[in-house]
């Protein structure tokens, strides 16, 4: 446990691991406020509905299937021992993304506004799932713990580029 809150990329992954779910926490009490300041109340028989309350509820919505499985594929893209840099652009955008795509989607801002922002998460999260998928890959190949996927890669007769993309090594 130590070792690991000395790694920089884990503890960047905490921070904005920490900062989307925070974010996801008060659309709760969003939608409440919005309840309240829009005169709908939720009854069991009678269920009447404002625009703008559905608008924050179906945002609440995207960020619970959104968030969760960045959460839980960045805690096993942060174990995988990337760059710190490339790990930090992941996290970044995402975090970025999802506010953006919760002041789009609450402020109406018009399309492609908050459709662009969705895609930006989604990729970064399947960016980090490809990584996860190719570090179990390598490790198996090579059956033996990958502490540095660069060096495994040349072993391999790949070569790495900044967004853990692998391509055949090219001999000159």
């Amino acid at each position: 446990m130590a070792t690991l809150m000395e790694n920089d990329v884990f503890m960047a992954y905490t921070t904005y691991a920490t900062i989307v779910i925070v974010k996801m926490l008060l659309m709760a009490p969003m939608t409440g406020y919005y309840r309240m300041t829009r005169g709908v109340e939720e009854r069991k028989k009678l269920l009447r509905t404002h625009p703008d309350v559905e608008r924050v509820r179906r945002c609440h919505q995207n960020d619970l299937e959104n968030i969760v499985p960045f959460v839980m594929v960045g805690l096993l893209y942060a174990l995988t021992g990337p760059e710190l840099s490339t790990a930090l652009l992941h996290f970044r955008v995402f975090a970025g993304s999802r506010i953006f795509h919760t002041i789009s989607y609450v402020g109406a801002l018009p399309q492609p506004s908050r459709g662009l922002s969705w895609i930006a998460g989604l990729l970064v999260t399947f960016s980090m799932a490809y990584r996860n998928k190719l570090h179990h890959v390598l490790l198996h190949m090579c059956n033996c713990e990958i502490t540095n996927p660069t060096s495994v890669a040349g072993e391999l007769g790949l070569w790495i580029d900044s967004t853990a993309i692998f391509h055949p090594l090219v001999l000159s």
